[in-house]
């Protein structure tokens, strides 16, 4: 990332895989794998409320088009507040999901 940016190496490097695989996608399977994607930016997004002492918020539900977006935004809030030393792992097995055929 970015110098001065919260988000270690292993957190960008794997961004980045994800968002190669998501960009990858048919429409149809992407749709089916929306939801995977913004569970983990809701979980993320969900964590930085709880160390905030904020409300938890549902993430908007804007399609598959921005729930990539969603993920790198929480990521980086996530990195930010020091809540995702399993980050890096998370990804990948968001990836994994992303990877597997639909059906």
């Amino acid at each position: 990332m970015a110098p001065g940016s919260p988000v270690p190496d292993a957190v960008a490097v794997e961004l980045r895989r994800v968002a190669e695989r998501w960009q990858q996608l048919p429409l149809g399977h992407a749709l089916s794998l929306a939801p995977a994607v913004r569970g983990l930016a809701q979980d993320l997004a969900d964590a930085v409320a709880a160390a905030e002492h904020r409300a938890v918020v549902p993430l908007p539900d804007l399609g598959p088009a921005t729930a990539y977006d969603q993920l790198v935004v929480t990521s980086y809030d996530a990195c930010a507040a020091g809540l995702a030393p399993d980050l890096p792992v998370r990804l990948r097995q968001l990836r994994a999901t992303l990877a597997r055929p639909p059906g």
